[in-house]
């Protein structure tokens, strides 16, 4: 029964890494639908209000991330928008890696270790996913497109 319970730990373990990755890429558009919905819940807006509002929000701060990087022409503005779009992931990763940690890790300094290793890794992966979601770039110039 114990060796169930372990293995079941590290599954849940796993699975909420993976959905830490999976999902690194919208924690700017989740934070703003939190503090859009907070504000209107706040100002009397009521659930449905807070909602519909957090969805907005959401959908305006994606939105524009994608028409930035469209109407950009230099990369590297391109990638500060990225890296910009991607802090509240890195964030995050350190936050939710440092959770983990503590719970398997006595020691304070190693803990803080490996929590910056999960934020790195979860920036990296949040910017390396941002960065595909850009527009493939214009062929070269002189190279005739085959047909189909």
């Amino acid at each position: 029964m114990i060796i169930l319970a372990i293995v079941a730990s590290l599954a849940g373990i796993a699975v909420l890494c993976w959905l830490l990755f999976t999902l690194a890429v919208f924690a700017l558009p989740f934070f703003a639908a939190m503090a859009v919905g907070g504000w209107a819940y706040a100002t009397g807006a009521g659930i449905a209000g807070a909602i519909l509002l957090a969805a907005i929000a959401t959908a305006a701060t994606f939105a524009l991330f994608q028409l930035l990087l469209l109407v950009l022409r230099r990369n590297w503005l391109k990638l500060i928008v990225a890296l910009a779009f991607a802090a509240p992931s890195t964030v995050a990763g350190y936050h939710a890696t440092l959770g983990i940690v503590r719970l398997t890790m006595p020691s304070e300094p190693w803990q803080i270790i490996f929590a910056v290793v999960g934020a790195v890794a979860v920036g990296i992966t949040a910017v390396t996913r941002l960065t595909m979601m850009t527009a493939p770039s214009e062929p070269a110039r002189g190279r005739i497109p085959q047909a189909p």
